[in-house]
Formats: structure tokens, C-alpha cells, sequence
């Protein structure tokens, strides 16, 4: 009989799980957000992958992990996250989406690929009991606004 693979409990156990989510793992630790997302939830997240965080400007990750950053490491990390389960075709579907960091983001489709802001989304409906995630090819930035 087939094992049947059971959801990880959270985004975060999903994302330590996952290869391609090392370094946004290593972030979430370092802004002290693993509670809340291992939290009830649900949650969406548009979740960057290794490969997106390293088309950042060389030693930008590095400076975002020092613990005086943890501010604006928390920002970044909340422009990714929506409250909800929001699947694949839901997010389609939309015109823009609210984040947690107070900000809303365009979505555009163009063919069968859906951008949220800059960031096009490579592979969708990773689910966790806690929500969903959706892998990103590009970081997010919240304006620079206050």
C-alpha cells in the first residue's frame, strides 16, 4: 500500500524541508519569525528561493542576517506573507494582494505565468497544515517609504 506523504505541520517545517528554501530558512530564523509562521495561521507565502535571494545585490543577505538588521529583515520577510490560504488559482484570480507588511502588491499574468510584484512564481500549492507557500524567483522589497 502507498505511504501517503502527510503535509509538514508548518511553513516552516515545509521550507527546512525543502533545498531551495535554505537561505530564506536561515532569514526567518534570524527576524525571530519562526513562531509565527509555525503559528495558526493560515498563511500564504510567496517564498523565495536560494536562487532569488543570491540575484540580490552581492554581501545584501549577508549585511539582512546581522542582528541590527533584524528590523528590516522582518519587513522583508513580512512583504511575502498574506493571512489565508490563497492556492494557485486563487492568487491568478486577483488584480493585487494585501501583504503583512501593511503594503499591497500587484499580480499580473501574462500566459501561464503569475507575477506577484517583480518576483514570478515557479512552483505553486506547497502545502502545510498552517497554509501555503508558493516558490518566488525574486525578493520582494517593501518601498522604501515610512
Amino acid at each position: 500500500m502507498a505511504k501517503v506523504k502527510q503535509k509538514p505541520n508548518s511553513i516552516v517545517d515545509l521550507a527546512t524541508e525543502d533545498s531551495s528554501f535554505t537561505t530564506l530558512v536561515e532569514a526567518i530564523k534570524s527576524a525571530d519569525l519562526v513562531g509565527t509562521l509555525k503559528g495558526k495561521g493560515p498563511f500564504t507565502v510567496f517564498a523565495p528561493t536560494n536562487a532569488a535571494f543570491e540575484k540580490l545585490p552581492k554581501g545584501t543577505v549577508k549585511s539582512l542576517l546581522k542582528a541590527t538588521n533584524k528590523s528590516q529583515l522582518q519587513d522583508i520577510l513580512k512583504h511575502h506573507v498574506v493571512q489565508g490560504r490563497k492556492m494557485a488559482a486563487d492568487v491568478a484570480g486577483m488584480s493585487s494582494v494585501k501583504m503583512m507588511s501593511g503594503e499591497t502588491v500587484p499580480i499580473r499574468k501574462k500566459g501561464n505565468v503569475v507575477s506577484v510584484g517583480d518576483a514570478s512564481i515557479r512552483r505553486t500549492n506547497l502545502e502545510a497544515n498552517n497554509g501555503v507557500v508558493h516558490a518566488i524567483d525574486s525578493v520582494l522589497m517593501p518601498s522604501e517609504e515610512d
